[in-house]
């Protein structure tokens, strides 16, 4: 049962106690004829062919709350994308597959790719800012939730829960981060939140003083929660990277668009458990390496637009500084899973602790040696700006491969009344 302590600069929405979940869902619904609901699922094909997919579907039956799903697929050619359509068919809530791979979304990639529009990085980034701008493309849907397709313990009280804060009219909430704890099968999970975020948040505050970004990102029980819900209004601005630094690059733009009273985190879930990435600490490419790697990066160049400046020594700094304030942190870590009756390897907590170390400095060498890289995706506005038929083209190619590929949708959508209706609010 968790407390009711709030910490930080954002309001954290509890779970006190264990409130039945029809009662829940009976007030999204009546939230529903207000402020209509999405729900973006970024999906891997291989994720259809895993236990937790076909699971979280099952579930997904029963969120009447939802009126549209949007599922991001990426890696899947022309077969694969037909099983997905097949695979998705059994959802009751009128959805769309994207088909990111597909001859119709590439051509719009590639178009926008001539404009230096595009996303520069496959992956979870790319996948979820284009579902982004199918919503606003092709979907009325004023409260939108994303979450993982990989999680294994999943119910769809975490999807209620989830969209709930910016749902609600009455609440104020223009973003909803989730958070959990890491716990499964007898162990603590959560190694890059725990033993890289935390410490570095905190190390950063030793190095440049209680800055207030730093205050808020520290505010975040679980910053990189891949669950998040937000307003419809959010998406137009929002500048998010195509790599690893997803969460912490979308935390940051929240907190450079909206005052700190304007967003939540909120406790999603008792039990949470999903796929595990590999250490990799033999291959900076790839698994938690990488992961570390672009979540520092993240974090610098947010530091540094706000002029706080970096050298060598600055990063030798935050690196001795991070290791001490890690290390600390393994052993409150394995006197809470003590307590808890839960395992937690030593020797595994701190190899982890030493490849972060070097990774920082890593992080820290290619933030010195690229000062004009531009990770981020740019925003809707600005592309919508260069190429005003975009979304228009967008939503035809999904209706096209829908229809090509697959059965016809159940509710087809009249683009035409669409448009008339978005350029009449606009």
């Amino acid at each position: 049962m968790a407390d009711f302590y709030q910490n930080g600069v954002i309001t954290t929405l509890h779970k006190l106690c264990d409130r039945p979940l029809a009662n829940l869902e009976r007030e999204l619904y009546q939230f529903s004829e207000q402020r209509p609901m999405a729900l973006i699922l970024p999906s891997l094909y291989s994720e259809l062919e895993g236990d937790a997919l076909p699971h979280i579907v099952d579930e997904l039956k029963g969120a009447g709350f939802i009126s549209e799903i949007i599922i991001g697929l990426d890696r899947a050619d022309e077969q694969q994308y037909r099983q997905a359509i097949e695979f998705f068919s059994q959802l009751p809530q009128p959805h769309r597959v994207l088909w990111n791979d597909g001859p119709r979304l590439s051509a719009i990639d590639e178009e926008l790719k001539a404009l230096k529009l595009a996303p520069q990085q496959l992956g979870k980034g790319r996948n979820v800012w284009y579902c982004m701008g199918y919503v606003l493309a092709a979907t009325n849907a004023e409260a939108i939730a994303l979450h993982d397709c990989d999680i294994t313990t999943y119910d769809r009280e975490l999807l209620a829960r989830l969209i709930y804060p910016v749902a609600n009219p009455q609440f104020s909430y223009e973003f909803c981060k989730g958070y959990y704890a890491r716990i499964a099968n007898g162990h603590i999970n959560g190694r890059v939140c725990r033993l890289l975020v935390t410490p570095l948040l905190r190390a950063l505050k030793k190095v440049f003083g209680e800055l207030e970004y730093l205050q808020y990102m520290d505010s975040f029980r679980y910053s990189l929660a891949g669950e998040f819900s937000f307003r419809r209004d959010v998406l137009m601005d929002l500048r998010i990277p195509s790599d690893w630094g997803l969460e912490i690059g979308v935390l940051s733009e929240m907190h450079r668009n909206y005052a700190n009273n304007r967003l939540c985190q909120v406790d999603i879930a008792d039990n949470y458990d999903h796929k595990h990435q590999d250490l990799s600490a033999e291959d900076a490419q790839k698994g938690l390496s990488k992961m570390s790697i672009d979540i520092c990066k993240a974090l610098f160049r947010k530091l540094a637009t706000q002029g706080e400046t970096f050298n060598s020594g600055t990063f030798r700094t935050i690196k001795a500084t991070y290791f001490r304030a890690a290390l600390d942190l393994v052993e409150t870590y394995r006197n809470d899973a003590l307590m808890n009756g839960l395992d937690l390897d030593i020797h595994m907590e701190e190899k982890a602790v030493e490849l972060f170390a070097q990774n920082i400095m890593h992080a820290g060498s290619t933030f010195l040696d690229n000062p004009m890289e531009t990770p981020f995706i740019p925003s809707w506005n600005r592309v919508i700006s260069a190429k005003p038929d975009v979304l228009k083209k967008m939503a035809a190619a999904v209706e096209e491969d829908m229809l090509q590929y697959g059965p016809a949708p159940a509710i087809p959508l009249d683009l035409n009344e669409h448009y008339a209706v978005s350029e009449a609010t606009a």
